[in-house]
């Protein structure tokens, strides 16, 4: 892994980190804090996919290994969302697809060729039959995890949905999932990090940006809270390796605010907005903080 205290490599690629709101629920902040919180205040949670796009456009003649059309900016997608059906069993609302939340800022999802699923909980991989082309990126122990003796306990399969890791095994025999034991390299400047701690095979995803490093933590934190004040969230494997994992991201990121929790509604208040109407929707999160 890069040392993030050494300067920028020479010749990386500076990508576009975008946020992209596809749901919500009300919740409030006991729910969040392993040990509760006595201030039992409101604290609602969004649900977000990611877009990591390379802003340089590809040659005429459309050859890019990434899936991009001809003259179109190559993107990675980072987890799939929800399907809208498991979400409303589980009380969430879905506020558009996640189709439609990658159209905001020119990606289409069924021309994606790589999706990083940061791990296998229903609201990460839910969404996978929207990307029809994609190989899927997994952490080896992720899928022992999803498919192990873990899941007989309650404690752990709540958060999973048995008919999508169904379907994940289907796109294993199909070559579509490409698995990493640890760090790997996705392209230049994107790199993959086992964390554990929320499942046992969660990953982050690390992107190098104009303003440096850049650490898409998606459940490695929940909400900038975790971060700041060192809590665990209720939904945890190991919370040892959890509180690690905090550490892990901010060495990882060459600024604190370059940490992005995978739940917090003020990512979107913090960063710009990715375009005109896109306030609440999308955010360019490699960009700093406005609020």
């Amino acid at each position: 892994m890069d040392d993030p205290t050494l300067p920028y490599p020479a010749g990386l690629p500076s990508y576009e980190v975008y946020a992209l709101k596809y749901g919500h629920r009300p919740a409030r902040r006991s729910e969040h804090f392993v040990g509760g919180d006595p201030h039992d205040e409101p604290m609602d949670m969004d649900y977000f996919v990611w877009a990591i796009v390379d802003p340089r456009r590809v040659d005429v003649d459309g050859a890019d290994p990434h899936g991009a059309g001809p003259g179109s900016p190559r993107a990675w997608v980072v987890d799939t969302g929800f399907e809208e059906a498991d979400g409303t069993r589980r009380r969430r609302t879905t506020v558009r697809s996640v189709t439609d939340a990658l159209g905001t800022i020119g990606v289409a999802a069924a021309d994606v060729a790589d999706v990083v699923i940061t791990h296998l909980h229903y609201d990460h991989i839910g969404g996978h039959a929207e990307f029809p082309r994609a190989s899927f990126h997994l952490q080896d122990a992720e899928m022992a995890f999803a498919t192990g003796r873990y899941m007989t306990h309650k404690l752990f399969s709540h958060a999973f949905t048995v008919g999508q890791i169904q379907d994940l095994v289907g796109l294993v025999f199909d070559q579509r999932v490409t698995f990493h034991d640890g760090a790997g390299e996705l392209a230049p400047g994107i790199s993959l990090q086992h964390v554990g701690g929320h499942t046992m095979g969660l990953q982050v995803v690390r992107v190098h940006t104009a303003a440096g490093w850049l650490v898409l933590a998606s459940d490695a934190a929940h909400y900038y809270e975790h971060l700041d004040r060192g809590r665990a969230f209720t939904t945890v494997f190991n919370v040892g390796d959890m509180l690690e994992g905090h550490r892990r991201c901010r060495a990882m990121a060459s600024a604190p605010w370059m940490v992005i929790p995978g739940h917090d509604p003020r990512v979107l208040e913090r960063h710009p907005a990715a375009g005109p109407g896109l306030d609440g929707i999308a955010a360019r999160v490699d960009l700093p903080p406005v609020a």
